[in-house]
This record gives structure tokens, C-alpha cells and sequence, in this order.
């Protein structure tokens, strides 16, 4: 895909998918840090890969990812003392990206977009530091990662972008949004009718933070709360103003089902079949967690059997959505693509604290390690 390069080592030629920023330093070895990095510290590893010694050019980091082009100029990379690349499109294929990927030390991954499995990361011999945007990355083999050497750093994020867009989500889908929109561009005038929020059930599937912000929205609409996770307490839910039902008893009382949970063995196609017929028929599902919690082929069966009002969602089994996905042409839907973490200030706080724990890496005190 065509990309623009840029150095501030040299002028690169148009026509790539990076920009660059060149200075230098030579990478440290894999495994465990105690101190500063050396000019002529080694690519070798305490991993199983063996160890070695050899003089090594400037440290190569790779900004995955980078779609909006807006990574570069969100935080000070300039002042790493290392090489720093910036991919502006998405690979999914391993040897596409282990190709691209071979010769830097550290990665920075902007979320889940590119998976790091034991496979990937185990073809990637030189990798030092992998840094991931938030806290944990269910797309990120940390065990394997540790066994190979391989330092996993994390940073900080927002609540408030997901639960916004969750909340643009439900507005979008009850009161036909999208829909008006195309009609009033299209000359037409007022061909749907939608329900209001107020003193209706909003159902919060997982009430941790971002359920919890949700839920607090949802009360200012005037709207009545249903909770449930494996999980939560009776006293938790009321914390939240909410009242913690069983599962089902929320899927058929909730007029507007939203999902804040993290993906896991246990959540896993949480959404099923059986889970959407408990719904009722004038009833909208949101999903702004990760979209393999819903049972995406029973899903299209409820849009298409119309035995739920509609769903919209921001997240998807496979991302980006390949453009021949039914989703994609699926009735009563409203689609993003998965921008519920996509906000200035949160990637402000992404970029600059990958450059924080690049920049402590170089010294040999790694910060935010992810476990």
C-alpha cells in the first residue's frame, strides 16, 4: 500500500508506507536490564535463543499501525536516540509482517491491530522491547514473549473515549441516524421513528470502568440500569446505581443491551444464539469491547430474522473488516471502525508514554512492564 517516507536523516523518496525519524544508539541485549545501554552492547539474548556479542547499529523502532498518520507528530519521538519508523498501513499476513518487522528491536503496537503470537514473535530474532498501548493486550503472547527475552512495556489510557463513542453508538442506532442522514443528502424528509432513552432498561454486560462510566451516562438520560458479569456483586451494581440481574433476566428486560468486557476464554462467544433470542424484538445490542464476544454468524441471523431492532458495533472478529464481510451490507446496523479508543487526548497519552518507556529502556530501568 503506498505510504509517504520522511528522515530526518536524509530525504527518502515518496511512494512507501513510513515516515522515518534517524538518530543513534546501538540496542541492548535481550532479557533483563540492570543498567544504562552501551554503544557496543550486544543483539544477543538471555532467552532461548542463545547469546552473543556483536557491535550493532542505531536501535530500529517500528510505530505500527499508525492509520490516521497522526503518530509522529503526537509526542517526542525526535528526542529518542534511536531509529523511528512509522507504518501508516496494516499487514496481516505473518510472513508480510515478519518481513517487515525483522530488523527492529522494538515495536510499538497500537492495541490489538497486529497480533504478536509465539509463532510471530519467535521470528522475530532481534526484537528487544515490545511496547503496547494500554495496560494488557489480549493479542500479545506475553508468556512467550518473557520466555524469549523479549521486554513487554505498556501504557496508561482514557475511559471516557469508549464510553463516548458507546454512547454515539446507541444514539446513532435508536433514532436512526445514519439513516436520516443518507435521506435528508437524498432529498427525502422523516421516514423512521425511533424510541427515546428515558425511563427506559439499559443492560451493562461487565461493570468495571468503562461499564461503570456507561452506566453513568445512562442514568443521566433517566434511564433504568440492569448489570451483570460473572463477577459482580449485588453491592457493587447498586454502587452504580444499578440492580445485578442474571444474564438472560437482562437480555429480555434491557432495551439497549451494551458490552464492556474483556475478551477471555470465559467471554468467548458470551453472545449467542440463544443469548440474542432471549432479546426482545424492539430491543438494540452495542458492542464497543471486542466483537468476538457475540457470535457474529448468529448475530446476522437475529438482524435478518429482524428478532432484534438492530446492533451496532465497533469492534470484529477479523479487523479491518474485510470488504466483502456481511456485516458490512446487514440491516439495522451502524459500523465503526473500531474507534472507541481513537481520540486525540488518549493517543497523546499512548504515544507519549511509549516514547517514556522506549526512552527507559535505553537506560536499562523498563517501566510499565506488562506481566
Amino acid at each position: 500500500m503506498g505510504e509517504q517516507v520522511r528522515s530526518r536523516a536524509a530525504a527518502v523518496p515518496a511512494g512507501s508506507a513510513a515516515s522515518v525519524i534517524t538518530t543513534a544508539i546501538r540496542p541492548p541485549p535481550r532479557g533483563p536490564t540492570t543498567g544504562p545501554i552501551s554503544g557496543e552492547e550486544v543483539g544477543g539474548s538471555q532467552g532461548r535463543r542463545g547469546t552473543g556479542s556483536c557491535t550493532v547499529a542505531a536501535l530500529r523502532v517500528a510505530v505500527l499501525d499508525d492509520y490516521q498518520r497522526v503518530a509522529e507528530g503526537l509526542a517526542p519521538w525526535s528526542g529518542i536516540a534511536a531509529d523511528v519508523t512509522f507504518f501508516h498501513d496494516h499487514l496481516g499476513d505473518d510472513d508480510d509482517v515478519v518481513a517487515r518487522l525483522a530488523p527492529f528491536g522494538s515495536i510499538v503496537a497500537m492495541r490489538e491491530r497486529t497480533p504478536f503470537s509465539r509463532a510471530r514473535l519467535e521470528r522475530l530474532p532481534n526484537l528487544r522491547l515490545l511496547v503496547t498501548t494500554g495496560r494488557g493486550n489480549a493479542a500479545i503472547d506475553v508468556e512467550a514473549a518473557q520466555e524469549l527475552g523479549i521486554l513487554v512495556s505498556g501504557t496508561d489510557g482514557l475511559v471516557a473515549p469508549t464510553a463516548e463513542l458507546t454512547w454515539a453508538l446507541i444514539l446513532a442506532l435508536t433514532r436512526n441516524l445514519v439513516v436520516e442522514d443518507a435521506n435528508v443528502r437524498a432529498g427525502r424528509w422523516q421516514t423512521t421513528i425511533g424510541p427515546e432513552l428515558d425511563a427506559r432498561t439499559l443492560g451493562v454486560i461487565g461493570l468495571g470502568r468503562q461499564g461503570a462510566r456507561v452506566a453513568e451516562i445512562g442514568r443521566a438520560f433517566g434511564m433504568r440500569l440492569l448489570a451483570w458479569s460473572q463477577n459482580l456483586t449485588a453491592e457493587r451494581a447498586a454502587q452504580a446505581g444499578a440492580t445485578r440481574v442474571e444474564l438472560h433476566e437482562l437480555l429480555a428486560r434491557a432495551d439497549v443491551v451494551t458490552i464492556h468486557l474483556r475478551l477471555s476464554d470465559r467471554t468467548r462467544a458470551l453472545i449467542g444464539a440463544r443469548e440474542l433470542a432471549a432479546m426482545r424484538p424492539d430491543a438494540y445490542l452495542v458492542n464497543t469491547s471486542r466483537g468476538p464476544i457475540v457470535d457474529e454468524a448468529a448475530l446476522l441471523d437475529a438482524l435478518h430474522a429482524g428478532s432484534i431492532a438492530g446492533a451496532a458495533l465497533d469492534v470484529f472478529d477479523v479487523e479491518p473488516l474485510p470488504p466483502d464481510h456481511p456485516l458490512r451490507s446487514a440491516p439495522n446496523t451502524v459500523l465503526t471502525p473500531h474507534i472507541g479508543y481513537v481520540a486525540r487526548s488518549n493517543y497523546e497519552l499512548f504515544y507519549r508514554q511509549a516514547v517514556e518507556d522506549v526512552e527507559a529502556f535505553l537506560r536499562g530501568e523498563p517501566i510499565r512492564l506488562v506481566s
